[in-house]
């Protein structure tokens, strides 16, 4: 599994790994490496990324650092804030 700076991307994962990381709270958002965007696992938008493009964070802190920005659509108020420079 091949992680950088705190991200796991998922085509180092098999499908077993992937749900057990998610069980264990491994893994709890989702981002889109090519857009710099993450959201909650649920999000409809990041369900139809790419695989190739997806990589996953334990924790918002993660994504942040890794200079991801909070998705419009399943973590609103949270892209208000990035939108308004806020953060």
């Amino acid at each position: 599994m091949m992680q950088f700076r705190d991200m796991i991307i998922h085509t180092d994962l098999d499908r077993l790994h992937l749900l057990r990381l998610i069980r264990t709270k491994k893994i709890i958002y989702a981002g889109n490496l090519k857009l710099k965007i993450y959201g909650t696992l649920r999000c409809k938008s990041g369900k139809r990324m790419k695989i190739g493009n997806r990589v996953f964070f334990e924790s918002e802190r993660e994504a942040l650092k890794n200079g991801f920005r909070p998705c419009g659509h399943c973590l609103k108020e949270k892209y208000k804030v990035w939108k308004n420079g806020i953060i």
